[in-house]
């Protein structure tokens, strides 16, 4: 049971200060009330043997259901305060119940939804700081965060789509290795004892197999060597900016993989976009905040020339279609969409159009990959298994051979 600290005020106007063991937030504000106290402050306190990790992000799932029950909350006219702490008092996620709290002490304080949210950065990307600021300017909160809801449901579903597509192949991979491996590693061996012991004459792929097998024995530092490199090379890719260059740009490359990463990406991009225009947010931040949301370096560098010449006057469509990353579709959309003064509308078809296409994608590689890895994965083991059964059969021969000679 978590232990809450408390700052309340009492019915003659006295601060009480205090510790309670109880499950949730609410939970304590009720055992206050009762108690005659009004609280002014509830949250978990931090300890030395437990430091809370201010550095651990809200998940974006987590975001996605506070949002959701934020806009219902809103449009049935309750106060924001009210609604963040009856959503605090429900919460699971610490990290979130934590966010929460200090929002609704810092809009006491009379801060401003987006100001307090813009203290939180591991709750709240930039994307949805910029769109609460322009809400607020509007008045039309609730609308907007429905809004953020939809994109934010959206990218979780994209997301899982192309991770679903690579985790079949990954783990069929991981068991064929494992099982070639166990077959090759300790099988094979104590066949071959029996080979040697036998002198018998061994078919091709029995050879081939126990030179394999006897060259990673006695020459073991060489995989173990492509290991270390290889491990290497990912903290080059994921430490250094030309490491990050490089896998950003090998990535897009890959065949039908790359397209499902770059179709994610354009995706993400026209519906983070199309959502912050919408919410009245310029055009200029607007693209700033879009093109540091795509996570890729290679997107991120041509995005930023396109909005340079945007900012030089050269208009939206025309940038983005010379960045060479727009399919002929979604060029058509940006530029009808700027023409005519709908470039918000349009974004969202052709977000929506890569959504649409993006599914296509994933089920066409995994229609495809599933036989590929079936494949390989059976002719590896068959292989294996031809080289342990022709030996066998090599050695029954040479015993019937002797018994009737």
């Amino acid at each position: 049971m978590p232990k809450f600290h408390y700052v309340a005020v009492d019915a003659t106007g006295n601060t009480v200060q205090g510790s309670l063991k109880r499950d949730t937030i609410g939970d304590v504000r009720s055992w206050l009330q009762d108690k005659s106290l009004f609280p002014i402050k509830i949250g978990e306190p931090k300890s030395r043997l437990n430091f809370e990790l201010t550095s651990e992000k809200l998940k974006k799932r987590e975001l996605m259901h506070f949002s959701r029950q934020l806009a219902v909350f809103l449009r049935a006219g309750i106060p924001i305060i009210d609604s963040l702490e009856t959503i605090a008092d429900e919460a699971h996620d610490k990290v979130l119940r934590r966010v929460l709290a200090d929002l609704a002490d810092k809009l006491r304080g009379g801060a401003t939804f987006a100001d307090a949210a813009a203290m939180h950065p591991e709750a709240f990307p930039k994307y949805y700081l910029g769109v609460l600021k322009s809400a607020e300017l509007t008045g039309n909160l609730d609308e907007t965060i429905d809004q953020l809801t939809s994109y934010l449901d959206r990218e979780i579903t994209a997301r899982s789509k192309v991770i679903a597509a690579l985790v079949y192949p990954a783990v069929v991979f991981g068991l064929a290795l494992i099982t070639i491996g166990i077959l090759a590693v300790v099988v094979l061996p104590q066949f071959k004892k029996l080979f040697d012991e036998l002198g018998s004459d061994l078919p091709l792929p029995t050879k081939l197999l126990l030179g394999m097998t006897g060259f990673l024995t006695d020459f073991f530092y060489v995989p173990v060597g492509f290991v270390l490199m290889f491990v290497l090379m990912l903290i080059w890719m994921a430490m250094t900016p030309a490491g990050r260059r490089a896998k950003d740009r090998m990535i897009l490359k890959l065949p039908v993989l790359g397209e499902i990463i770059q179709y994610s990406i354009l995706e993400r991009f026209c519906l983070i976009l199309s959502t912050m225009t919408k919410a009245g947010v310029s055009l200029p931040e607007a693209m700033e905040v879009t093109t540091k949301s795509t996570g890729n370096l290679i997107f991120q560098e041509k995005l930023e020339i396109s909005r340079q010449a945007m900012v030089s006057g050269a208009g939206l469509a025309r940038p983005l279609i010379e960045t060479g990353l727009f399919p002929g579709a979604a060029r058509q959309m940006m530029k009808v969409g700027e023409e005519t003064g709908t470039l918000d509308d349009q974004l969202a078809s052709a977000s929506e159009y890569f959504n649409r296409e993006l599914e296509v994608k994933i089920r066409r590689f995994t229609s495809m990959f599933e036989p590929i890895t079936i494949l390989m994965v059976g002719a590896a083991v068959g292989f294996v298994a031809i080289a342990l059964v022709s030996a066998m059969y090599g050695v029954l021969n040479g015993f019937k051979a002797e018994e009737t000679g």
